[in-house]
């Protein structure tokens, strides 16, 4: 059974997700959301009846705030939290990755996200591509799944995948999008990650944007087809030159109007552009267009 905690990111539901999973040692958290959260997601556990102290395992699927910048609490109260090899270090110490959020985010660090504070080595593990976990008596198998970010994991336990963001976005049954934010978003990398997920035969994925979803074959494709729309989208942009500035509302009004026209209702469109801001994915795929070319070019 997994318990699955609606964090209530900016007051909006099925936006943002932790998963909690019970073992023989007491429970398995798979996310922990921002700091901003966090008194939700504690909220979340005690109404599953969940203490924090039966939490012993943190699973990260990457570091990025939405997913990991409460770790820290966790790890204070002696929670293990496990973590991509190029995640590590960032957890270590956050103040470079702080850092560079706030020179996004500016003065809504603290309303988007809280505070974000380092780890003690001896609560954070790095775990390797199909590295096995026995935790509680249940194995856990991490499959590194990068594309969406270079420090993605997607955990396995059972015929169950936590998908982080390589397994895109989706809201009560809605459309499936691409979250596609800086720096590291590389299209190639994330369709081998999607045939990767596909190889699992998994019967269940839990997205983090958002819960549970069965149709597995169904989601990978449409993510991989709205990855590529995305793209190809954006491209012409890219090559006239256009600012990012120019190129986000025009992006935001495609975005959004796709969601509209597949039936997601105003209140869904909230917890689709609060998960997945479009800003953020004309930073990132603009980005992207420039270090393929740049790729393209030195082996040209």
């Amino acid at each position: 059974m997994v318990i699955i905690i609606d964090l209530h990111f900016l007051d909006k539901p099925k936006s943002i997700a932790a998963f909690a999973v019970p073992d023989d040692a007491g429970y398995t958290l798979v996310e922990c959301g921002p700091y901003s959260t966090h008194e939700a997601l504690i909220e979340g556990l005690a109404n599953a009846d969940i203490r924090p102290e039966q939490v012993h395992t943190l699973l990260l699927s990457h570091i990025h705030f939405d997913h990991a910048g409460a770790a820290w609490w966790w790890a204070q109260q002696g929670t293990q939290v496990h973590v991509h090899p190029r995640g590590y270090k960032h957890m270590l110490d956050p103040t470079r990755l702080y850092n560079s959020a706030r020179q996004i985010y500016g003065g809504r660090m603290e309303e988007l996200w809280g505070k974000m504070e380092a780890i003690s080595p001896d609560r954070l593990t790095a775990v390797e591509d199909r590295q096995e976990l026995t935790i509680g008596g249940r194995r856990w198998t991490a499959h590194h799944t990068p594309g969406h970010a270079s420090h993605h994991i997607a955990w396995q336990v059972d015929v169950s995948v936590f998908t982080g963001d390589v397994g895109g976005c989706r809201i009560n049954a809605g459309p499936v999008v691409p979250p596609c934010p800086p720096p590291d978003i590389d299209a190639e990398a994330w369709y081998a990650s999607i045939d990767r997920l596909r190889s699992l035969q998994a019967q269940r994925f839990y997205l983090t944007h958002y819960g549970e979803i069965s149709d597995v074959d169904r989601h990978l494709t449409e993510l991989a087809e709205r990855l590529d729309e995305f793209v190809r989208w954006i491209e012409p942009y890219y090559r006239d030159g256009t600012s990012a500035e120019t190129v986000e509302p025009l992006f935001k009004r495609f975005y959004s109007d796709g969601l509209v026209e597949a039936g997601v209702s105003p209140v869904d469109l909230e917890s689709y552009l609060a998960a997945n801001p479009p800003y953020m994915s004309v930073t990132g795929l603009l980005r992207y267009l420039r270090i393929r070319d740049e790729r393209a070019a030195q082996h040209g």
